[in-house]
């Protein structure tokens, strides 16, 4: 060997075997700046679809507003229409069942509603609701009061 010959480097073999522990991220942030750009000038391009909607005869009527059944302190009842806006009006059970009745002639949706004193028996409000079952008035519901 001579002296200007030095001896292989064990060192610099050693280096390049190792295990690389980074990543390189930049092309793909490259590919995703093109996807953007691309993205971005082909959107303002397209056509949203139009939907071609089916059509009916008849359009969907809105709800009818509620009758009242409103049974007093005394057990006396009223009844006040919802839908017309009115005062209410003293009833008899005869002529409660043949108002409604008529009612759900006009519209088979026709919802009730029993709004009841609070001193007023619990058996009162159900024997209303028993003759709205046996006269097959199906919406029945309870009105209350929330407390503040």
């Amino acid at each position: 060997m001579s002296p200007i010959e030095s001896p292989p480097m064990r060192s610099n073999r050693r280096t390049s075997n190792r295990l690389m522990n980074e990543i390189n991220v930049v092309p793909y942030i490259d590919v995703m700046l093109v996807l953007l750009v691309i993205f971005m000038v082909t959107a303002p391009l397209m056509n949203p679809g139009k939907i071609d909607l089916p059509s009916v005869s008849q359009a969907l009527a809105p709800p009818v507003a509620p009758m009242e059944v409103i049974i007093k302190r005394d057990a006396s009842l009223a009844l006040h229409d919802h839908s017309k806006g009115g005062q209410e009006s003293k009833v008899s059970r005869g002529e409660l069942i043949a108002i409604l009745k008529a009612r759900q002639g006009a519209h088979a949706d026709q919802a009730v509603v029993i709004s009841a004193d609070k001193n007023v028996r619990y058996e009162e409000v159900i024997n209303v609701m028993d003759v709205l079952q046996q006269q097959h008035i199906q919406k029945v519901g309870l009105l209350t009061q929330a407390t503040k």
